[in-house]
């Protein structure tokens, strides 16, 4: 019988899909919106309202969140990279073997994200040194972080959400290694997937395109030549203060063909040529104003916004940065970094807007111009990822031990039961702060705090799917029909209704929502629970159709120069692959 509870919690569940798959809202702003409707209309009272931070999964990912960074901040990873180069001497194939294998082992005890994040300049920098197109290389990479996420309980916030949820319904948690044996022959799978037929259809972009190109930065750069009638000749661009005024800047001022060093200071003289970036009705209307004249045959080139002193580089905003949600103006980031922005990216599309007012999100590149003095700040910060440059991170060689045995003796405490998941990885993450393999800021700064407020949201939405009975009237209403073809097949509808969710929605959203279902399902045939769970943390782990399925998909899609369609191409073939395998070994391995 529907209640007032059922179709409350449907329409919550609805809407709150609507504002996931829009992506016009922050997830971590969804989750409370959902906590806060949930409060009003009484479904939840205020004890569960805070069941979602104190959830042990919860504590346990953000404890995993500093351990993760340990182990990248004391570069007891970044030894295996050096190797990649000297091993990948038998070509591209064999290069995205080696690369993806290790990021594949290393995303089995790391979380992925921070993985690709250190990963990303790595293989732009090598598909650039053997003269491969990048585009080749980061998405196998993505893909292969989403396999080794499926190896451990560690590997991914999904895996220990569901093994939390298993708790929460009075099951045994999932063991360190329980998912090894499927999640090692998934990896195979892949692996050989990515090296066979994916390798034909993982596209190849024409080589490293010019950045003014990828960033139609032609639209609003244009090159003056001054002429002896101009007002500037012996001032400075500074004294000028046209960029104060009417909001044109001075990207590079270049004398007998070759770039001066500080081009706002120096002193301006007939024949020099200005590149400036500004409003295409501003830039036209200088000609007369200030007696230049406009190149219009010139092709600007990337080495025209390089000088001895500025580059240009390409930086990419991680799932973590703290400049998501603010605007590039309001943040203040880039003044403070002395960089100037020339260009924006999102999902592949070049942003024409009046950059400063658009709000940043996770995913978005920025093409920015940066003084060689400040680009190791930008390294080494946390908001941001460099992706044609190399950063060590300021790392710290003589802690690599320390964290690798914090990491290690978690997987001792969890693997023999002799702590449960959340005191392992608690001692773990602490022993990473004492040690000094992380500064406490650099902790905090770690943990992907919009995934933390996601599970404080999303986790009483589960526990209102399940007392108001409308996890179970979705069972018997709508997948009862299911039941009559029998457990396997309904365990493959599970994973498949799964997978497809997790296409558009959070993975931790689709597993909170699916759980409860599942677990209704099962009980209504009297099978074991414990298949149909595992079966939503390997199709809500694995996302490889779209870009916006899975974070890390979406960290490489502007940097790879890809489209929505190459991932449906290359990472829909892949979905089914685990679809079959999954649906196969899974009552084998876990008996319905």
């Amino acid at each position: 019988m529907v209640n007032f509870e059922i179709i409350a919690c449907i329409t919550i569940l609805i809407l709150a899909m609507v504002a996931f798959v829009s992506g016009k809202f922050r997830i971590d702003l969804v989750a409370i919106g959902i906590l806060v409707t949930l409060l009003i209309f009484g479904l939840i009272d205020a004890n569960q309202a805070l069941s979602g931070f104190a959830s042990q999964a919860t504590g346990a990912i953000a404890a995993m969140f500093v351990i993760s960074a340990g182990l990248v901040r004391t570069g007891a990873m970044h030894w295996l990279t050096h190797q990649i180069e000297k091993l990948s001497v038998r070509g591209e194939r064999w290069l995205i073997l080696i690369l993806c294998a290790v990021v594949a082992v290393l995303s089995a005890f790391i979380m992925n994200t921070a993985v690709i994040a250190i990963f990303i300049p790595i293989a732009i920098v090598l598909a650039k040194g053997k003269k491969y197109s990048s585009s080749r290389l980061l998405m196998p990479m993505a893909f292969a972080s989403q396999f080794g996420g499926v190896c451990t309980l560690v590997g991914t916030s999904t895996n220990m959400l569901i093994s939390g949820i298993a708790v929460d319904y009075g099951m045994a948690p999932i063991s360190f290694f329980e998912i090894t044996p499927l999640g090692v022959i998934t990896l195979i799978a892949g692996l050989v997937y990515l090296v066979t037929i994916g390798y034909w259809l993982i596209p190849k972009r024409p080589g490293e395109l010019e950045k003014i190109d990828k960033y139609h930065l032609d639209d609003y750069l244009a090159e003056f030549l001054v002429t002896a009638k101009s007002s500037l000749i012996g001032k400075t661009w500074k004294q000028s203060n046209i960029e104060r005024d009417i909001k044109v800047n001075l990207s590079n001022l270049l004398r007998e063909d070759k770039a001066v060093s500080r081009p706002k200071t120096t002193k301006i003289k007939p024949g020099d040529l200005l590149l400036l970036q500004g409003n295409v009705k501003k830039l036209i209307d200088m000609q007369s104003k200030y007696g230049f004249e406009l190149l219009k045959d010139v092709k600007v080139r990337d080495q025209h916004l390089n000088s001895h002193d500025l580059r240009i580089n390409e930086v990419l905003i991680p799932p973590n940065s703290r400049l998501i949600g603010q605007t590039i103006q309001s943040s203040g980031y880039f003044y403070r970094a002395h960089s100037a922005i020339l260009g924006l990216q999102r999902r592949g599309r070049v942003i024409k807007e009046r950059l400063g007012d658009i709000k940043l999100v996770s995913g978005d590149t920025l093409l920015i111009q940066s003084h060689k003095e400040d680009l190791p700040s930008l390294l080494n910060s946390p908001n941001v990822i460099v992706t044609n440059e190399l950063t060590h991170l300021h790392i710290r060689r003589d802690k690599a031990l320390l964290s690798f045995l914090m990491m290690l003796l978690v997987i001792i405490l969890v693997t023999f039961n002799i702590l449960p998941l959340i005191a392992a990885v608690i001692i773990g993450a602490a022993g990473v702060i004492l040690s000094r393999c992380l500064t406490l800021e650099e902790a905090y700064d770690a943990i992907d705090w919009k995934v933390i407020f996601l599970l404080g949201g999303i986790i009483p939405l589960g526990l209102a799917l399940e007392q108001s009975g409308t996890a179970l009237w979705i069972a018997d209403s709508i997948l009862k029909p299911l039941i009559q073809f029998g457990p396997i097949v309904t365990l493959a509808m599970v994973y498949l209704i799964t997978a497809i969710m997790t296409e558009g929605l959070s993975n931790i959203a689709t597993a909170v929502v699916m759980a409860p279902i599942a677990i209704s399902l099962a009980i209504a045939m009297n099978v074991d629970p414990r298949p149909f769970l595992i079966a939503i943390t390997f199709a809500a782990s694995t996302s490889f159709a779209t870009p916006v399925g899975y974070q890390t998909n979406t960290m490489i899609y502007s940097p790879g120069g890809y489209r929505f369609k190459d991932f449906l191409r290359v990472g829909g073939p892949l979905n089914l692959v685990f679809f079959g395998i999954a649906v196969l070994l899974i009552p084998v391995i876990w008996p319905l």
